[in-house]
């Protein structure tokens, strides 16, 4: 499930990308450097809070293991 959400993020990050920028920036000169700006600060934005939910994610499941190990143990006391 981690790799298809990965192949989603990938594919409306160049969707946004080629749609979104390049279109604008073509139509709207005037707008264009300060929209690009814009997109390319939301884009790595979004960047960091996936690699950083990717991150609490892993951390969690680290830490489910830990408890799910100690209650065994506990149990079997």
């Amino acid at each position: 499930m981690a790799g298809g959400g990965n192949f989603i993020h990938r594919v409306i990050s160049y969707v946004a990308n080629e749609l979104i920028v390049n279109g604008l920036a073509n139509r709207y000169l005037i707008f264009a450097p300060s929209f690009q700006r814009f997109a390319v600060r939301t884009s790595r934005r979004i960047e960091e809070f996936s690699d950083i939910a990717a991150q609490k994610k892993k951390e969690l499941a680290e830490h489910m293991k830990d408890v799910t190990k100690n209650f065994e143990s506990f149990k079997n006391s």
